[in-house]
């Protein structure tokens, strides 16, 4: 039986299929990266703040809340940096922040577009079947019309004859 942990259900789950396409390996990644700033940003900008006059962001709980709001493009206006470097820290939060939101989106449409996409393609086969059964079923119809016609000629032209080719239907 295989070990039973955290990192083997990950990779058990992330080996799937549907972890396989780019768009969801993108919004995953992006989603990683996203923490990563948030918890970065968070530790970082503690102590550029935290020694500021006026200073909002002065314990890492209240910094992790104000780089969710600032990711998220919240902005409550309850905390926000007032030294420069702080406001160079917000401003790659709020890039990263909206690029991940982007992606996410962009991930999420591409799912339902495929999905759509995949319906249709069906959909297609299936008229592409239906189509092609009912030409052989014209196509034989049509055959022994054909057949029937032959042989009313055949009777129209030895009338009172014996009839000549194939057998009457």
């Amino acid at each position: 039986m295989p070990p039973i942990s955290f990192t083997y259900l990950l990779k058990r789950l992330l080996r799937g299929e549907p972890w396989q396409r780019l768009h969801v390996k993108a919004a995953v990644w992006a989603t990683l990266l996203l923490v990563l700033v948030l918890l970065v940003g968070s530790w970082i900008i503690v102590p550029v703040e935290s020694s500021a006059s006026r200073a909002t962001i002065t314990s890492f709980p209240r910094a992790l809340w104000w780089s969710v709001e600032t990711a998220t493009t919240v902005g409550y206006g309850d905390m926000y940096p007032v030294t420069p470097w702080g406001r160079v820290i917000a401003g790659v939060v709020m890039l990263v922040g909206i690029s991940v939101f982007s992606i996410v989106t962009a991930s999420l449409a591409t799912w339902f577009v495929s999905s759509a996409v995949h319906r249709m393609r069906h959909l297609a086969q299936t008229l592409e079947h239906a189509e092609h059964e009912g030409r052989a079923e014209v196509s034989e119809d049509l055959r022994a019309l054909h057949e029937r016609f032959n042989h009313m000629e055949r009777l129209l032209r030895n009338p009172g004859g014996p009839p000549t080719g194939k057998s009457d239907r």
